[in-house]
This record gives C-alpha cells, structure tokens and sequence, in this order.
C-alpha cells in the first residue's frame, strides 16, 4: 500500500493510455419511446440564468427525449392525448449532475489496489474488464440516485466510447469523459495493454497524449499535478504542466486538474486550468489564487466528502451511516460491508489531526470561494473506495450545505454549474424547451435544504419516466 500521505495528496483519480488502445464493443443504446408524456402540477425549481425560477403548479412537457415546454399551465399547456404524471405537491427539479466521477473504479478496493492490494482475491484485470463490460451497474445506481449526468474525469480509454454512447440512452446518465491522465508521477495503476496514466516525460509525449485525447474524443485533458519535493523534478512538472494546458488549448479542450496544495493549483491556473477537481487542503486561498481563477472563469469542485469514503472502508465503518445504499448493486453492497484487517498505521493516521485539519481547510476555502464569486460545482470522486457510485451525491450535497452553502447554491452547484463545468449546459442542468429530459420528481424542495435530494419520486432520463422503485437493483 502507499503511503496514507501520498494517498491523501494524489487523492486517487484513475488514469491512462497511450499504447494498444482498443474502442469497447458498441453498445446498443435503450430505446427512446416517442411518445409524449406531462409532469403536472409541481412547483418548478431550476438555476436558469440570469436567475432562478421557482413556479407553482407547473408543466412540463416531454416530446421523445427533449423537453418541450416547461412553465405555467398557461404557458406549456397539457397536449391532448399525452400521459400525464402527477407531481402535485412535489418538485420538479433538473436532475443531479455529479461532475467527478470514474467509472474505472469499483467504490471499494478492488478498483485501487494501490491503496490497499486485494489483487489475489480481486484480480486487477479482472476488474478492469468487468467495469467495461457493465457499465450500466453504476448507470442505474446513479439514475437511482436522480443523478442525470456524470463526468468521467479521468480512466481507461474505453470510458471515451463508452461515455459517447450513452448520449441517447435512457438506462444510464449523459456520461462526458477526459480518459486518461497526464500525470508527474510514472503511476503503476494501469494494465499490461491499456494504461490510466501516462507519465509527463517529456514535451513532446504530453503534446502527443493531449493530441490522442482529441482524437480519440475525449471531451477534456486531466493532469494529475502531484507536488514534488525535489526542485528540479517540481519545475519539470511546471514546464509539462504548460505544455499540457498550451496542447489543449490548441486542439479546443479544456484543461481539468488535479491539485491539491495551493502552490500546484496556481500553477494548474497559470497553465489554464477550466476546472479544479478538489479543493486546496494544505493552506488557505490567497488573493493571487482568486485573481486567477476569475481570469480563467475556473469552476472549482471541492469533493469534500471523499477522503470519508477510504476511512469508512479502511476502518470498517458503516457507509450507510452517511448515506443509503439501496440503489447501489448487490456485488457492491457486499464489498463495501467487508472488514478488511487492522492495520495499525492507518487507524492512527485518521485518527491523528490531518483529516480533520484538512477538512476545515477545504471548508474554510469553500467559503472564500462562495464570498469571491467563483463557481462551485458538485462532484463526488465516486469510484473511490467508500464513494459508491450514485447516492454517495447525497453526502456531499450536504456537506456543501454544512460547510457554508445555503441549499440554493448547492442546487446550483448540482445543476446548472455541473452542467458547464461539463460543457453540456447547452443540453442540461435547467429545465428549458429544447433541452434533454433529464429531470427528477422530488417529495420536497431541494434549494430549502439539500437533503430532500435524497427523496426521488420519478426519475427521468432522455424522456423516459421510471419510478424510483423500478430503479432499485434486482
């Protein structure tokens, strides 16, 4: 196992290709069914800019798999002949947008033999190949959840062709994906024929893995910017940094990075970084951080939550304790209630003052982000040991909350930000004529508090209405 340290700082998003990359078998999207149907009678709540909307007893049309009307009954009046679903006195909401996940790990251990190896029970292939054959299992997790849309941010190459077919699928979210990361560090995490990784060696392979990723169809480039104590090996992931960010900015993608100390994650701005996929945990933000990220119009995603997962299941504790796994698969279910053995140095190092600190660094750094006017979205780092895919959305909603949010910003955060951050907003994150319907059903109102998110009625996907009870696993 790494260390507990390096563990905390890489933080543990998956990762690359570059050599004997193969597409994954097309797979056959869920039929749109073209009728039409109405939800009638809810209040609308949505983050449409310039600013929210809240209207009681409304419609919303669905013609195949868009919207085609939402408002008053005057404005969007019900066609004659259309199913109707009864939303009266619930609210009809755009559905969660989770805007890190990795659809490369598993939520236990299994998908990161390298925080804790369990290889010989789990071989790691093995793993790899089942995630690829099946990823609708976390699919249905997540619509389960009233989650509509995830960024990939980070996997094998297989996710990019995988995350392309579920744009019209009706059985998963809209899954965008960046595929492998650019990474300083030469990670081992990777498979004979395939690799997550790709080490930042030199200028010309990161301008050769930022052109693949074009190619390939990756909709950004993710660097996993990991801090190096030795000055020369620091300045070298500077200069591939900036290569990196030039390269991707030449072929038209953003710039996603993972940065974790105040020091790299200026860098990662300097280099134009669109998005920050955790928050700064080592210092508090300064006004150079700030000024950067508003030149950039740089969303940052805190994943407060996630470093609870490895606690959890390195401790033996109780994930349902922080949010519920019934729309979480059996297989999973099972894994995530195993004790693994003590091991002493993890026990005292979460029980020790650094995650504790950490937390009320990145929580103290929330809050200066929201005064400052920089925009937060939602993510999860679902995948990671303890984060399952799906309702661990829930606990981080509220630990946004918790942290300073009112529940209207975090409504926005795993809505309409999530949407941008993804480079969807066209096509998601507000309920609008035109737009994908992706919408979920809710018993109460999600911008009063953010865990009514935890209480779905109806889940809507590219058109198609499931109940929340259809969505629980077989």
């Amino acid at each position: 196992m790494t260390t507990i340290a390096h563990a905390r700082r890489a933080l543990l998003p998956p990762a690359l290709l570059l050599s004997a990359w193969r597409p994954a078998p097309a797979q056959s999207p869920a039929a749109v069914a073209p009728v039409t149907f109405a939800v009638v009678g809810g209040t609308l709540v949505d983050a449409a800019s310039p600013g929210p909307r809240r209207i009681a007893d409304a419609v919303v049309v669905v013609r195949g798999a868009r919207i085609a009307c939402a408002g008053t009954r005057i404005q969007c009046p019900v066609p004659r002949g259309a199913r109707v679903i009864d939303a009266r006195g619930a609210f009809v909401a755009p559905g969660i947008i989770d805007a890190h996940v990795h659809f490369s790990q598993t939520g236990w251990v299994d998908g990161r033999p390298d925080a804790l190896d369990a290889r010989r029970e789990f071989p790691y292939d093995s793993t790899v190949a089942e995630l690829r054959a099946h990823p609708e299992v976390f699919g249905r997790a997540q619509l389960c959840a009233g989650v509509t849309s995830v960024f990939d941010v980070g996997g094998f190459p297989w996710t990019i062709p995988m995350a392309h077919a579920t744009s019209e699928r009706t059985d998963m979210p809209r899954v965008v994906a960046a595929g492998p990361l650019l990474s300083t560090i030469d990670h081992w995490l990777n498979l004979p024929d395939m690799r997550q990784f790709v080490h930042m060696s030199s200028d010309s392979v990161v301008r050769a893995a930022v052109r693949e990723q074009r190619y390939m169809g990756a909709s950004a480039v993710k660097v996993w910017y990991i801090a190096q104590a030795d000055t020369a090996l620091a300045r070298r992931g500077r200069a591939m940094l900036g290569a990196a960010g030039d390269e991707a900015k030449r072929v038209g993608l953003p710039l996603l990075v993972h940065a974790t100390d105040l020091a790299e994650a200026k860098e990662a701005l300097a280099a134009g970084a669109k998005v920050l996929v955790h928050s700064v945990d080592n210092a508090e933000l300064d006004d150079d951080f700030v000024r950067l990220a508003r030149a950039n119009h740089t969303i940052v995603i805190p994943t407060l939550t996630v470093l609870e997962g490895y606690a959890d299941v390195l401790l033996g504790r109780d994930v349902a304790a922080r949010y519920p796994l019934d729309c979480v698969d059996a297989a999973t279910r099972a894994k995530l209630a195993r004790r693994l053995p003590a091991n002493e140095r993890i026990t005292t190092y979460f029980a020790g003052p650094v995650p504790k600190r950490e937390r009320a660094t990145m929580e103290a750094n929330l809050r200066r982000l929201l005064r400052e006017g920089i925009p937060i979205a939602m993510g999860t780092d679902a995948g990671n040991p303890g984060t399952a895919h799906g309702p661990s959305v829930y606990r981080e909603l509220e630990a946004l909350q918790s942290a300073g949010m009112s529940a209207a910003a975090v409504f926005g955060a795993a809505t309409l930000n999530g949407a941008i951050a993804m480079g969807i907003d066209r096509d998601a994150g507000t309920l609008e004529a035109g737009k994908r319907a992706d919408l979920v059903v809710l018993q109460a109102d999600p911008t009063v508090d953010a865990a009514h998110w935890r209480q779905p009625r109806v889940v809507v996907r590219n058109g198609r209405a499931y109940r929340r009870e259809e969505l629980l696993p077989r």
